[in-house]
């Protein structure tokens, strides 16, 4: 049966260059001071990584965008992504933490992040992605 344009190798590339993408773009709004957005981007960075992951390995699909529960789905083909768990799951609070003033007690992300912040996020996600990058 030929491979659905929308899964396997073909599909995982996608996400992967993405993720590439996101990540740049992050280091460049991190760079221009951007760091709440730097951090999203540094999450949605990780998260395409991890579901690229996913598709190539064979999912059907793939739900939902917390790195705890990507990685926890990829040791299922490939237990070493129990070592990276950890640390990806640092990105989750910047999915929706970066973006919404809710997430804020009595302020806005934008004001909230340095770039403190925005370097370990990015950080972290050029780790995430180098990983799954490494898996075969």
């Amino acid at each position: 049966m030929p491979e659905s344009p929308r899964s396997g190798a073909r599909e995982a590339g996608r996400w992967l260059a993405q993720a590439h993408h996101d990540l740049a773009d992050g280091r460049l709004l991190a760079e221009a001071g951007r760091h709440a957005l730097a951090c999203f981007l540094a999450q949605q960075c990780a998260e395409k990584a991890v579901t690229g992951f996913l598709l190539g390995q064979g999912a059907e699909a793939v739900w939902g965008g917390a790195l705890a529960d990507l990685c926890e789905d990829a040791v299922a083909f490939d237990p070493t992504f129990e070592a990276v768990r950890p640390i990806a799951i640092l990105l989750d609070k910047h999915n929706l933490g970066a973006r919404y003033p809710t997430a804020i007690p009595g302020g806005v992300p934008a004001e909230a992040y340095d770039g403190t912040d925005s370097e370990r996020a990015l950080e972290i996600a050029g780790e995430v992605l180098g990983f799954v990058e490494g898996r075969p």
